[in-house]
C-alpha cells in the first residue's frame, strides 16, 4: 500500500498543520520524516498513527554563519539521501511538506525522486524553503493567496467544537507559546491588577523556561492566575477565555479564530520576513482582530478593546475559517496518490 509521508516541523506551528490533516487520514499508511531538533520528537515520538516515525539530523541554514552554513548544507546532503531511502522503502505515493528546516530532506528527496510534493505555506510570507520549492510542487495551499487550490485552514475539529460567541469579558487567555513571550508576560502582569479589580479571571500560558518566575509575580502581587507552560488543554483554555492576547503563529492565529475567540496580537518581531505581523494584519484588516508591535502598546489601549464589538468579532471569526481545511488536504493527498 503506497504512503502519505508527512514532513516538516521544528515548531509548534508547522506541527499543529500535521497533526489536523493526520486525523483526517486514518484510512491511509502513513509515515512521519521530521528533525531530532525542535519540537518533532515531543509531538509524534509515539504517535502510532504513523506506521513508521524517521527523526534526521537536519539543522536550519538560513540562520548560520559561513561556517555553520557549510556544515548544515552538508549534514542536508546526507539526510536528503537517507530520506531518498525512506521514500523507496516506504513506498511513498505523495510528500506533504508544512515547512520549516525539518521538511527539508524529505521535500527535495520527494522532488529528486519524482514523488508528488505538496506544501502547505501556514504564514501570509512564505519560508525560504516553500519559496524554493514551490516551483516543483504539485500543489501550493496556502490561506493567504488567491492562487492557491485550497484557502481552509486546516485546524483540529476540537476548535470548532468548542467555539462559542463571545459578549462580555470575564476571562482573558495569554498565550505566548510554549517557549514563551516576555512582552506578552510583562503585559500580563501590568493588567493583572486592573484585571482582578474588574473581576477578570487570568488564564496566562508563560513559557516553560518562565513558568516559576511568572507564577512567583502573581503571587507578589496577591493576584490568582493560572500559570502554565506547556500545555495539551489548548482547545479548553480557549473556550472559557472571553480575550486573548497572543503572538501571531499561524495555527495558534486560526485556532483563535475557529473558537470565535476576539484577539490582539503582538507579533513576535523577530519572525522571518515580518511573517506573525502580517498573519495578524489579515484578520486585522477585516475587522476580526487587532494588532500592535510590542513597543507601540498601552495598557489604556488594551483595556479599551474590551469595550469593543466583541459579539460582532466572534460572529465574524467564526464566518471567516472553514472546519473543511483539514478534509480538503486530506483528499488532496489521496488524489496525488
Amino acid at each position: 500500500m503506497p504512503s502519505i509521508v508527512m514532513t516538516g516541523g521544528g515548531t509548534g506551528g508547522h506541527l499543529a498543520i500535521v497533526k489536523a490533516v493526520k486525523e483526517e487520514l486514518g484510512d491511509q499508511r502513513l509515515v512521519y520524516v521530521g528533525s531530532t531538533g525542535g519540537q518533532d520528537r515531543r509531538w509524534f515520538a509515539e504517535d502510532e498513527a504513523f506506521a513508521a516515525r524517521y527523526f534526521l539530523e537536519s539543522r536550519g541554514v538560513v540562520n548560520q554563519g559561513a561556517l555553520g552554513k557549510v556544515r548544515s548544507l552538508g549534514r542536508l546532503t546526507r539526510e536528503i539521501a537517507r530520506a531518498r531511502r525512506i521514500l523507496r522503502e516506504e513506498k511513498a505515493g505523495v510528500v506533504f511538506s508544512v515547512g520549516g528546516y525539518s521538511a527539508a530532506p524529505a521535500a527535495i528527496a520527494a522532488v529528486l525522486s519524482g514523488v508528488p510534493l505538496v506544501i502547505h505555506e501556514q504564514n501570509a510570507v512564505s519560508g525560504s524553503l516553500n519559496r524554493l520549492l514551490r516551483p516543483f510542487a504539485k500543489a501550493f495551499i496556502s490561506s493567504y493567496d488567491s492562487a492557491s487550490p485550497i484557502h481552509a485552514y486546516p485546524v483540529k475539529s476540537v476548535f470548532f467544537q468548542k467555539a462559542r460567541v463571545r459578549h462580555e469579558v470575564k476571562r482573558v487567555l495569554f498565550l505566548g507559546g510554549s517557549q514563551g513571550a516576555v512582552a506578552i508576560n510583562k503585559l500580563a502582569l501590568a493588567l493583572a491588577p486592573e484585571l482582578q479589580r474588574r473581576g477578570i479571571a487570568i488564564s496566562h500560558q508563560a513559557g516553560e523556561r518562565n513558568v516559576d518566575e511568572v507564577r512567583k509575580a502573581y503571587e507578589a502581587l496577591g493576584i490568582e492566575a493560572e500559570v502554565f507552560g506547556f500545555s495539551d488543554r489548548i482547545p479548553e483554555l480557549m473556550a472559557a477565555a472571553d480575550f486573548a492576547v497572543a503572538r501571531a503563529g499561524a495555527s495558534t492565529l486560526w485556532e483563535l479564530a475557529a473558537n470565535g475567540l476576539p484577539t490582539l496580537f503582538l507579533p513576535y518581531p523577530y519572525a522571518a520576513g515580518d511573517h506573525q505581523y502580517h498573519n495578524a494584519r489579515f484578520l486585522a484588516e477585516k475587522g476580526l482582530a487587532w494588532v500592535r508591535r510590542e513597543d507601540d502598546l498601552q495598557l489604556a489601549e488594551v483595556l479599551e478593546l474590551f469595550d469593543e464589538d466583541l459579539e460582532r468579532v466572534s460572529r465574524g471569526l467564526m464566518e471567516e475559517v472553514s472546519s473543511e481545511g483539514s478534509a480538503q488536504i486530506a483528499a488532496l493527498l489521496r488524489s496525488m496518490i
